[in-house]
């Protein structure tokens, strides 16, 4: 299970490596979602919480994570952890 606060390694298509944060998780109709943003930027401390570059991963259940393609899956995902935000 991917915990809040975990540095992650994505590598993506060009190769390249990203280490990112998760800032937060959240299941929505069956699926589990996180939303990660990337430690540099994270460890810079110039940029605002609402100025960072947040995005949103689908986990599998072999803790796999993979982009979320379809955007009406997006806007859901988004709005989810939007709500999640404001409630805290």
């Amino acid at each position: 299970m991917i915990e809040n606060g975990e540095v992650l390694t994505l590598v993506d298509d060009e190769g390249a490596e990203q280490e990112v944060e998760v800032l937060g998780s959240l299941d929505l109709e069956n699926q589990h979602y996180i939303a990660v943003a990337y430690l540099d930027e994270l460890e810079d401390g110039e940029k605002e919480k609402e100025d960072l570059d947040i995005f949103f991963l689908q986990v599998n259940e072999n803790d796999e994570l993979s982009v979320i393609e379809n955007d009406e899956e997006f806007e859901k995902v988004s709005s989810a952890f939007e709500a999640a935000l404001e409630e805290r």
